[in-house]
Formats: C-alpha cells, sequence, structure tokens
C-alpha cells in the first residue's frame, strides 16, 4: 500500500490520493493470479488483511471470462473482507444481472453478490 499516486491513476481515484487514502487498482485475472502464489507461499493471509484495509479496491474486467470454483471462492474471501466498511469498485461490461451466471458455483456466487450488489451505487 502505498500513498504515492500510481501513473495514470484512474480519474474516480483522484479523491482518494488527495486525501491521502489507500488504493489499488486491480484487473481481475490479475488479482486472482496474484492470490494462488500467496496461498502457496503462506503470504495469504497478509495480503487478504491489506486488501481488506484500502480504503477503495477497484477491480476491472469484471465478468470478462467465467470464474473457476475456485476462483469464485477466493474472491468472495476478498469481498467477504471487505463487506463493512470499505469501498469497492466493481468496473464490467458485463450487466449486472449476467454476472451470477459468470461464476461456476452458484452458492459462492450468491455470497459474492449478496455482499455487492445489495448496497452498491450504480453508475452507468
Amino acid at each position: 500500500m502505498s500513498r504515492i499516486p500510481r501513473p495514470n491513476p484512474p480519474s474516480v481515484c483522484l479523491w482518494t490520493v488527495e486525501d491521502g487514502r489507500y488504493w489499488r487498482y486491480y484487473r481481475i485475472p490479475r488479482l486472482l493470479g496474484d492470490l494462488e502464489p500467496a496461498r502457496a507461499d503462506g503470504s495469504y493471509p497478509v495480503f487478504l488483511t491489506r486488501l481488506g484495509r484500502l480504503d477503495l479496491l477497484i477491480l476491472d474486467d469484471w465478468g470478462l471470462a467465467a470464474l473457476t470454483a475456485t476462483e469464485a471462492r477466493n474472491l468472495l474471501e476478498v469481498v467477504a473482507e471487505r463487506s463493512i466498511g470499505r469501498s469497492t469498485l466493481i468496473a464490467s461490461q458485463l450487466p449486472v444481472e449476467n454476472w451470477h451466471s459468470a461464476m461456476a458455483d452458484p452458492t459462492v456466487a450468491d455470497a459474492i453478490l449478496d455482499r455487492l450488489v445489495h448496497s452498491a451505487h450504480k453508475v452507468r
């Protein structure tokens, strides 16, 4: 986590940078790719805690590819860690009503969407 703005931050992050808040931008495939090695090398709890402490987590390319059951469970842990008191911005070309079908495990999909969609502010 850093207070130093990354090159060309998404414009929606400017308020976080200006106010000294912590934020992080991830494409979903990259986040999922970073979670697996963290599990393997034992740094997963620390990685998850860091994501949970961010004031804003931006997840881009949501639904670009269907999530496997393992990927969906990993994403659920990230979303659950952030579900109370932290902001998560989801960017997707896939309509919200199709998000459920983009995950292999319907139970995990329900849990993720319960935490995201019901308290969301939708911007089109």
